[in-house]
């Protein structure tokens, strides 16, 4: 097979150079331009079989060009880069026809073998393309978030049913709104009934509805969420809370698309979407007897499982960003995050995930006047809200240090007088360790580059010991220490 001859296009020079060197080094040929005209000018040259181009140009927009690109080179797979790492961008880049998108920061390996992954499509004269519409609130240039966008982006135009995964605070209810107001069924309603919220006895009701009389108090028939969400998307939040007796009536209209109100006995037919989320293991549940297993498959057609926020930290400053702007629209004076405040966030470990940022930034703008905010202002709001230190030492001066002690000291003492009443409490050491030790040890990771030898020593453990330790915590050491390319 002949080695694909790459056009690469970017206003950077930096990330032209190393993009080029890095395709060079693999054995592709390169052609490299700075300008959406001098793109255009060269696109029509048959020997490019690969273009590989940023978004944002000072000459102009790639995304908008899209198509006149594709018009004139339909045959030309095209690999997108962006630092617009949204939901919208890949949307976007899918529904114009785009083989690859790479949201930016990402490892040059990546672009190497997204280039290599085309070499079959090119032989056989066939770009791959995919599909999807416009706009979304959601946020993050992280890897983990950049697949669900992925995933999201082929979603959206289809009527299947998705059970979206994740603990809570993740945003289980934005994705579920973003995929049915990118979706076909947009102009239609989005109705959310949240399981835990519902008394168990009235979950039957309020989803088919009942007929007058149906149960004391039922003086006129009423129409449930399936009725009210005809022709758009139910969202169906805490389906694990579901009781077994609407479990057995919602498998049905997933079966056959039919259902009865409460009390009644004629056929309504269903036109809905169905999206359902959780924070709590389904299989566990069907183990326990709790959920019906044939109802688990029937929901989770397509799985979609949200990153907690500690995670996903390489996303908090554009989180923080977004979260400020929304207080400056309410009338809040514009603020900054120091550097050392900005690192103390991102070793926070967010027991609350997006949901506890926000409210974050919600009370920094009520009740801190000054207009950058420091590591020091964030302690006392993060201990005020989960009863411990908010900030790791390690992303402190020595004199938030000593404060960050103090503050540990006092909510530890705090704890013990709580349970002196009763007994003595036990396990204090593997408590505080369990909620320390792996920020610990991907902020010693961080420090030292991915040198796990050099994290050791920090630490002060011995190496074996901390590769057992990365792998029972789940951290990826790889990715600390990948090159990436930057927006």
């Amino acid at each position: 097979m002949t080695t694909p001859y790459v056009l690469l296009a970017d206003d950077d020079r930096a990330i032209r150079l190393v993009a080029q060197k890095a395709l060079e080094k693999a054995g592709f040929r390169v052609h490299s331009v700075d300008r959406i005209s001098s793109l255009m000018e060269v696109i029509v040259n048959p020997e490019f079989q690969v273009l590989v181009t940023d978004v944002a140009f000072p000459d102009g927009d790639a995304l908008d060009l899209l198509p006149e690109i594709k018009s004139r080179r339909p045959d030309l797979p095209i690999i997108l880069m962006s630092a617009r790492s949204t939901l919208l961008t890949a949307v976007k880049a899918q529904e114009r026809g785009v083989a690859a998108y790479l949201p930016k920061p990402f490892p040059l390996d990546d672009l190497v073998s997204a280039v290599e992954g085309l070499k079959t499509s090119i032989e056989a004269g066939t770009p791959e393309a995919d599909i999807s519409p416009d706009q979304s609130p959601l946020i993050g240039r992280s890897p983990a978030m950049q697949d669900i966008f992925r995933s999201m982006a082929r979603l959206v135009h289809t009527n299947l049913s998705v059970m979206i995964t994740g603990e809570s605070g993740t945003g289980k209810e934005v994705v579920a709104r973003a995929l049915h107001d990118l979706g076909e069924r947009r102009k239609q309603p989005f109705v959310a009934i949240n399981m835990a919220a519902i008394p168990r006895e009235l979950i039957e009701s309020e989803l088919f509805g009942h007929e007058k009389g149906a149960f004391t108090g039922a003086d006129r028939v009423h129409d449930g969420r399936f009725a009210q969400a005809s022709g758009g998307t139910l969202f169906l939040d805490e389906i694990g809370d579901m009781p077994a007796e609407a479990q057995t009536r919602l498998l049905r209209v997933l079966q056959d698309g039919t259902y009865t109100r409460v009390g009644g006995n004629r056929l309504l037919r269903s036109n809905v979407r169905i999206i359902a989320a959780t924070h709590k293991n389904l299989p566990d549940l069907i183990a326990e007897g709790n959920f019906r297993e044939d109802l688990y498959y029937r929901l989770n057609v397509v799985p979609l499982n949200l990153p907690p926020l500690r995670e996903r930290n390489n996303d908090i400053p554009d989180l923080c960003q977004h979260f400020i702007l929304r207080t400056v629209k309410d009338g809040f004076p514009t603020k900054k995050f120091s550097a050392d405040a900005m690192d103390a966030l991102m070793a926070w470990h967010w027991p609350g995930n997006i949901r506890e940022l926000e409210n974050l930034i919600w009370r920094l703008a009520v009740l801190v006047d000054d207009p950058v905010i420091e590591a020091n202002h964030l302690g006392p709001m993060l201990i005020d809200v989960r009863g411990q230190a908010g900030v790791d030492d390690d992303t402190l001066t020595p004199g938030q240090s000593a404060t960050l002690g103090q503050s540990a000291h006092f909510h530890i003492e705090r704890f013990l007088d709580a349970h002196a009443s009763d007994a003595m409490p036990t396990g204090i050491h593997d408590r505080i360790m369990a909620e320390v030790e792996k920020p610990l040890i991907e902020i010693s990771l961080r420090y030292t580059g991915g040198n796990q030898l050099r994290a050791a020593d920090m630490l002060g453990v011995n190496r074996n010991t901390l590769r057992k330790k990365i792998k029972q915590l789940g951290i990826d050491s790889g990715s600390i220490r990948r090159r990436v390319i930057r927006g």
